[in-house]
């Protein structure tokens, strides 16, 4: 008999997805089934002992795996959210500091200009520096037809996810170190583009641009910039998106492992980017897609 507890298939929820809509921005405690953000399985190593990270998008799904982490890994952390997540925020917070890591929660919409250059501001008065940045906040809704597609909804999606990612990282670049690690969330969008998330897959793919651009001006100070790809994985984002029940059951399913990905999945891939383990890494983009192609 062959022991599965290793295999992929089988390591996470395989099941459909029960039929669930949300407004933007998701709560986790509204998710069913629960998303596994690595609260319980995730052992650190002290592979980011001393160092200071700010996770925008840090409260719930891929942010939150991403603090879990980094915290257990030995960094201080900082999230930034809306002020409607504060619940989960909350609790994102007491994980960092169950780990005895300093947490420093940052609530606002980084679609305000200002507010996304305080965030860095307040997060290198609080923890006396910033050595990780992981630009990670995203938008996303199902667009029923290109003809159909609202400016108002276009523009949350660019200002969410292009501009308000730009904007604090122009802040904070000019602070950071050599050593520093920016990395940023892209998705399978960014190469396998859906016509229903047109608008949120062009700015994925601008934000492989960035990734790259950066990348070569950074490197000549010592700062390193990636990004994380992730394919379909289960986060409040994906009962906001606006789908009907048949697409959220059966998301994930088309991948080569044959279900949906889980937040605490890519926890790995944050932390090796943003570690002295990925020294000679730099404007790459890292899949995470259950075996789907860039």
């Amino acid at each position: 008999m062959t022991d599965t507890t290793s295999d992929p298939r089988h390591q996470h929820h395989q099941e459909g997805f029960p039929a669930q809509q949300q407004d933007q921005p998701g709560h986790t405690e509204r998710t069913e089934p629960t998303p596994d953000h690595g609260e319980s399985s995730y052992r650190g190593h002290g592979r980011l002992a001393g160092r200071r990270a700010l996770i925008t998008g840090g409260d719930s799904g891929i942010g939150r795996a991403a603090a879990i982490a980094f915290a257990r890994e030995g960094a201080d952390v900082a999230i930034v959210h809306m002020p409607e997540e504060q619940e989960d925020a909350d609790a994102t917070a007491g994980l960092i500091r169950d780990a005895g890591r300093e947490a420093l929660s940052l609530p606002g919409d980084l679609r305000d200009e200002q507010f996304a250059q305080d965030v860095v501001s307040r997060t290198r008065d609080a923890f006396g520096g910033l050595d990780v940045l992981v630009l990670n906040a995203g938008f996303q809704h199902d667009v029923d037809g290109f003809g159909s597609l609202e400016t108002d909804d276009m523009r949350r999606v660019f200002d969410t996810n292009l501009l308000g990612m730009m904007i604090t990282a122009r802040t904070a670049y000019p602070h950071l170190d050599a050593g520093a690690s920016i990395i940023v969330t892209a998705s399978i969008q960014a190469y396998n583009p859906s016509p229903g998330l047109i608008d949120y897959a062009m700015t994925k793919a601008a934000q492989v641009a960035f990734v790259k651009a950066l990348a070569e001006e950074a490197g000549e100070r010592g700062i390193r910039v990636n990004a994380v790809a992730p394919g379909p994985i289960w986060t409040p984002l994906i009962p906001g998106t606006g789908w009907d029940a048949e697409k959220v059951e059966n998301f994930g399913s088309d991948t080569p492992l044959g279900r949906a990905g889980q937040p605490a999945e890519l926890a790995g891939a944050y932390v090796y980017l943003a570690s002295e383990e990925s020294s000679y890494t730099s404007g790459s983009v890292l899949a995470v897609t259950g075996g789907k192609p860039l």
